[in-house]
């Protein structure tokens, strides 16, 4: 892990951090330098970062629960989209899910050269044209 504005010193773990001085000019603006005059000398500037998950439900348009299988009928293919058929894979593998691509040769944006059909291969995601 680098450091970078103000950060001190890091290693893998919180514990282990060194307790360098928080340089004020490195702050991203005059309220963050306010809170750190106003906290002790253990607190560091940026430290590390933690991971989370933001719970969210979602509603396959079409679905066969007894098989566990689920299509998904795509038009387009936001960022938002992509992550959600990652966690889904990631966090229910026992669901087969095919996503059905109006057009599966369509890029992620107008500055990629990824494909909705290369998203898929590159991230295990069953995927076909409609």
């Amino acid at each position: 892990m680098g450091q970078g504005r103000g950060q001190s010193a890091c290693r893998s773990d919180a514990s282990s951090c060194s307790r360098n001085k928080v340089v004020r000019h490195a702050m991203r603006n005059r309220f963050e330098q306010r809170v750190a005059k106003s906290l002790g000398p253990e607190y560091a500037y940026e430290a590390m970062r933690l991971t989370y998950t933001v719970q969210k439900k979602y509603l396959p348009d079409f679905i066969d629960v007894d098989g566990k299988k689920i299509v998904e009928a795509k038009g387009c293919f936001t960022a938002e989209d992509r992550a959600k058929h990652k966690a889904i894979k990631s966090q229910h593998p026992d669901w087969d899910v095919t996503i059905i691509f109006q057009n599966a040769q369509k890029t992620i944006s107008k500055d990629s050269k990824t494909t909705y059909a290369d998203w898929c291969e590159a991230n295990g995601i069953k995927w076909r044209q409609g």
